[in-house]
């Protein structure tokens, strides 16, 4: 498998060009897998999507999809999966609602490490259980990208699968490999995915977990997830999302007082952070209307149980990373 991108390689930036390339990707696909099967993860990021799209547009129901929900999603993400893939594209997908299992045993972690590894591991875990029902898979396919290449002399793996066991031995399938993330959105374009799943911000794979601070409780993650969607709700009718290139929302595990129907109850703040980058290495703030900012906070604080205080960081990265934990 070639992990080279030839000097010769147009940029993709045209439909004409995206379809040359999935033309192109559809035909070495077929050589590649024959009549075989593959098993893809897909998380419903640009990557897994754009891989799965243009697989199932060059072998259909020889690939297995595999979603899992590990309830760290934002609002009506993996109801958006099932929507695209199974119903408009009727994918061979198998959707796991692993909720509970992550959550009872993300109960009472605080530590980020940690919360990190747990939800990658019993990711693993889950996709391979999965795996390991299914007969005759000989191939697995990849969302790795150019970039991941470059930055991991190889395979992706702390983002889509990682650690299959010893004994699944599978050749890859890595249609996307030499392209650039903007590319990756045009063919996506080209393949009729929404632009609500090609644009979609970069999402780390523990999902919502990272920014529910502290120990996750089902409560604050649930406030977390509302009030994450009505930021994203506001800034795409504001048309925010075209100039921001993230944003989003971070619930700390603490409260302060508040008034509600004229009595005092405790709830959580939410901190809006918006941040504009070319290369995640470095990153500034935002400005956005205060006009706006007052409305969202009106809209949260009263539409969102639990949240009481919205606050806006302020911090550029150095000093402040991108995510919070």
């Amino acid at each position: 498998m070639n992990n080279k991108r030839p000097d010769s390689m147009e940029r993709i930036t045209t439909s004409e060009l995206a379809k040359k390339f999935i033309d192109e990707q559809i035909a070495e696909i077929k050589a590649q897998v024959g009549d075989k099967k593959v098993l893809l993860a897909l998380s419903g990021g640009v990557d897994s999507s754009v891989v799965a799209a243009l697989l199932i547009k060059a072998i259909g129901k020889q690939l297995v999809c595999v979603h899992v929900n590990h309830g760290l999603m934002r609002k009506g993400e993996s109801e958006q999966v099932i929507e695209v893939f199974k119903n408009q594209l009727d994918a061979n997908l198998i959707y796991i609602d692993a909720t509970d299992r992550f959550l009872d045993l993300l109960a009472g972690v605080s530590e980020p490490e940690k919360k990190r590894k747990i939800i990658g591991g019993e990711f693993i875990k889950v996709f391979d259980e999965e795996a390991g029902k299914l007969e005759g898979i000989s191939f697995l396919a990849q969302g790795t990208i150019y970039p991941d290449i470059l930055e991991s002399d190889g395979v992706k793996a702390h983002h889509n699968v990682g650690g299959l066991p010893e004994d699944m031995q599978f050749e890859l399938v890595e249609p996307v490999r030499l392209l650039f993330k903007d590319e990756v959105r045009v063919v996506g374009k080209e393949l009729g995915l929404p632009a609500s799943m090609v644009d979609r911000q970069p999402f780390p794979g523990p999902g919502l977990g990272v920014r529910c601070l502290g120990a996750i409780t089902r409560d604050r993650l649930n406030a977390l997830r509302e009030a994450d969607a009505i930021l994203r709700e506001e800034f795409d009718k504001n048309g925010l999302n075209k100039t921001v290139w993230q944003y989003f929302i971070a619930v700390p595990d603490m409260k302060s007082v508040g008034v509600k129907d004229d009595k005092r109850y405790e709830g959580w703040p939410a901190i809006i952070r918006a941040i504009n980058t070319t290369d995640a290495m470095s990153a500034t703030i935002e400005e956005i209307p205060y006009e706006l900012l007052h409305h969202i906070t009106k809209r949260i604080t009263s539409e969102v149980e639990g949240i009481n205080r919205v606050l806006y960081d302020l911090t550029p990265k150095p000093v402040g990373t991108i995510e919070w934990e």
